[in-house]
């Protein structure tokens, strides 16, 4: 129903996008076939409806079907008496006629479909006039217009409503629906494995919308564990996995990665000198990297706000990660970097949140370990800010011992052990694990004696 209407005047107006009869017809197949809600519950909600009066009806549909009750014209009408939608007694006739007009409940997927339809026009009119006011309003800045205006049609997109609260019932249906899976399968309950098994455990993979943070002195390996987690997820998943490198080039990471896949020594790489059976080593590895979907971003200094404007037009996203976030730049210039990083940090909290995928973040120590005896970093050596240890959901730390022993024969450096410190984990518990670190591959792996790594 998109006619548009001439006032009085001979202004132009349209009227809001909108399908009464779809919606009538859609009510009158619940109340012929009350088992059909089922078929249309994952495709719409009350708020896709433009008549109130539908909306509520649909949910008092929904309210007899949650609680296992029949869904007839009888139950339907004591239901919105009840609610006060109807006056004692009021409502029946027209209750009555949505069965009437409604030949069959066969055709209650495409009312459905008619009705999401132009729900989704109205949203897309509606963030328009919002984006539209804000750049009339001049009191915004343009990158944070352009950032709003592209989350509002990302979420349209992706079927997502940030400007409706969700009922309960809506919520408790996703959460029985998961409880079901779980008891099916008990993998589901898995987040996005790191592909180390001893961290998996303790995290129970990384959860979705997770922010992640791994910290670590200069040179202990962060930057390593990190590329290392992005090579399994990419190679497991087969997802994308997006890497912001504001340190390294793109061919420095990658040639870190070559030295990890084909364990070939890296110094070898940078120096050329490489055999014949690192040639082929090297070749294999080339060929398994090039068919994950690893994208890799190296601008310097970049922006929350210009990550999430690349990242959102990124398809079947699994993973980010961001090497690190002391070189990020914030959005508000400030006097003071803990500020700034404190502005960063809660941007990327909310980044994770908004594309619903972990987002791995490496963060300098400061020098605190340095003056104690017992070297292993703790929360308060985040360096810059406090705020970056609230924001983020797991907080890791790297630790090898060897790192403050550099006197160590070849032989004694060998065995290198690391240690990943969960300190901070927001949905479960903390703990060390044991990893092995072969610093000529730049490369880690879990020391496991109950399984082996593949």
């Amino acid at each position: 129903m998109n006619e548009e209407l001439l006032r009085d005047g001979g202004d132009l107006v349209r009227k809001m996008p909108s399908s009464l009869a779809s919606e009538r017809a859609l009510l009158g197949s619940v109340l012929i076939d009350p088992a059909s809600i089922n078929e249309i519950l994952s495709v719409i909600g009350a708020d896709d409806f433009y008549v109130s009066e539908h909306k509520q009806i649909f949910l008092a549909m929904r309210e007899l079907f949650d609680a296992s009750r029949e869904i007839d014209p009888v139950t339907l009408i004591d239901t919105l008496v009840h609610k006060g939608v109807y006056e004692k007694s009021g409502g029946e006739d027209y209750i009555r006629s949505l069965v009437e007009a409604t030949p069959s409940a066969m055709n209650i997927q495409d009312y459905a479909r008619i009705i999401k339809e132009e729900s989704t026009r109205r949203r897309i009119i509606a963030a328009c006039a919002e984006v539209s006011d804000m750049t009339f309003g001049e009191q915004e800045e343009v990158t944070h217009v352009l950032d709003y205006a592209q989350s509002q049609f990302t979420e349209i997109a992706q079927g997502r409503d940030s400007r409706s609260f969700r009922h309960i019932r809506d919520v408790l249906r996703n959460v029985l629906e998961n409880l079901h899976q779980l008891a099916d399968d008990k993998d589901a309950a898995q987040g996005t494995p790191t592909g180390f098994s001893g961290v998996d455990r303790l995290l129970v993979g990384m959860g979705e919308a997770d922010l992640i943070l791994i910290g670590a002195r200069p040179g202990m390996g962060k930057t390593s564990f990190a590329l290392n987690i992005a090579t399994n997820v990419a190679f497991s998943t087969k997802k994308t996995v997006c890497i912001f490198s504001l340190e390294m080039s793109a061919e420095q990471l990658v040639s870190r990665m070559i030295s990890s896949e084909a364990m070939v020594d890296s110094y070898s790489l940078r120096s050329g000198q490489l055999s014949q059976e690192d040639w082929k080593s090297i070749a294999d590895s080339a060929a398994r990297l090039s068919s994950t979907n690893l994208l890799i971003d190296d601008t310097a200094g970049i922006t929350v706000t210009a990550m999430k404007s690349k990242l959102r037009r990124v398809e079947n996203l699994g993973l980010v990660v961001i090497d690190y976030l002391q070189l990020m730049e914030s959005e508000r210039r400030s006097d003071s970097r803990a500020i700034e990083v404190g502005d960063i940090s809660r941007g990327l909290k909310l980044m994770a949140k908004d594309l619903r995928v972990p987002v791995i973040c490496c963060a300098q120590l400061s020098r605190g370990p340095e003056s104690r005896t017992d070297k292993r970093p703790q929360l308060s050596d985040l360096r810059d800010s406090g705020s970056i240890e609230q924001d983020a959901d797991v907080v890791m730390f790297l630790y090898r011992d060897e790192y403050y022993k550099p006197d160590r024969s070849p032989d004694e450096q060998e065995g290198n052990v690391a240690e990943v410190i969960v300190q901070k984990n927001r949905h479960g518990s903390t703990g060390n694990v044991k990893m092995g670190w072969i610093g000529t591959y730049t490369k880690f792996r879990t020391i496991d004696t109950t399984r082996e790594e593949s």
